[in-house]
């Protein structure tokens, strides 16, 4: 049985500002680019039953550098689209609304482009992909490139938690984690793995 493995992009400026990136297809930076080169070891030697990408030029490029063919966009591997709060940080949110926490307070509205949607909507998206992804497995691992909020939220429907639950996976720039099973129960069998080299974030 084949693993999901889980793969955040590279560096964005915005990820770097810890501004929130939803929708906005940003590249990645040249420091991004390193990071994705820097993940191909860690897939050598892996059989690949598919590769999904999120839409997103920054997750298309991500595996492209790190070695991997992508058969398919998906678009339900965007990122949570963060409404009215795109590009905004998380400290600016706060000086208007003290206490806020994305996973538990949600999105605002915003333009016709970024109209917002709830955790629960993520997790709906999340468990459309693992629904299509599940019968892949025996023959070999799956990889999906895609964004930070999201592959939490999709980790924590694997492990059969609510949607929200994503808060407690904390995923950088970057990193690969691995998801699979244990007496045919799901688990993580890595997380946030930094490439070889790199020292771990704290």
């Amino acid at each position: 049985m084949g693993e999901v493995i889980i793969l955040r992009h590279g560096e964005t400026e915005w990820s770097r500002a810890k501004r929130h990136t939803g929708r906005t297809d940003l590249p990645l930076t040249a420091h991004g680019e390193e990071q994705a080169r820097a993940v191909a070891p860690l897939l050598d030697g892996r059989t690949f039953a598919r590769v999904l990408s999120s839409p997103a030029g920054r997750a298309r490029r991500t595996a492209e550098l790190a070695g991997l063919a992508v058969d398919a966009t998906d678009p339900d591997l965007w990122e949570w689209d963060y409404g009215g709060y795109e590009g905004i940080t998380s400290a600016r949110i706060r000086e208007d609304r003290p206490g806020w926490y994305l996973w538990e307070d949600g999105v605002i509205p915003g333009d016709a482009e970024h109209p917002g949607e709830s955790v629960e909507h993520v997790g709906e998206r999340a468990d459309a992909v693992l629904r299509r992804i599940r019968p892949l497995l025996p023959d070999g691992d799956v990889a999906l490139v895609a964004h930070g909020h999201l592959l939490r939220v999709l980790t924590a429907r694997w492990l059969g938690l609510e949607a929200a639950a994503g808060r407690l996976f904390k995923l950088e720039t970057g990193t690969l984690s691995t998801l699979g099973t244990e007496h045919d129960r799901p688990v993580i069998t890595s997380w946030n793995v930094p490439p070889p080299g790199r020292i771990p974030y704290p």
